[in-house]
C-alpha cells in the first residue's frame, strides 16, 4: 500500500511540474476586421503558428484575443505573424481593455 501511495505521489508531482505557461495577448488589426471572412482569414492563418492555443475574434470591438503557450512562442512573434497574411497588429494595453469592458 505504501508503494502505491508513493508512486501516486510521484506521478502527481511530475504532472504538476509539467504545467504550461499559458498567456494571453489582445491585439487590434489594421486593416480592421469588418466581416466573418476577415475573422476566418485571421483564425485560419494564426492557428498554424507555433504555441497558439486559442483565437477569439470580436468584430464589433475590433479585438483579437490569442491564448498561447509562452514556453513555445512570444507575443511579439504572434504579432509579427499577422504580416504574413496582410495585416498589421498592435497590442491592446490592459488599460484600453478595461475601458472597452466598462463601455459594454
Amino acid at each position: 500500500m505504501k508503494k502505491l501511495v508513493l508512486v501516486c505521489t510521484m506521478m502527481l508531482t511530475a504532472v504538476v511540474s509539467m504545467g504550461k505557461d499559458i498567456k494571453t495577448v489582445v491585439v487590434t488589426t489594421q486593416p480592421q476586421m469588418h466581416c466573418e471572412n476577415c475573422e476566418k482569414k485571421i483564425k485560419g492563418n494564426l492557428r498554424f503558428e507555433k504555441g497558439v492555443k486559442q483565437i477569439e475574434c470580436d468584430i464589433p470591438s475590433q479585438r483579437v484575443t490569442i491564448t498561447y503557450d509562452a514556453d513555445k512562442t512570444k507575443s511579439d512573434a504572434i504579432i509579427k505573424s499577422f504580416e504574413k497574411f496582410g495585416y498589421k497588429a498592435s497590442e491592446v494595453k490592459a488599460e484600453e481593455q478595461k475601458e472597452t469592458k466598462t463601455k459594454k
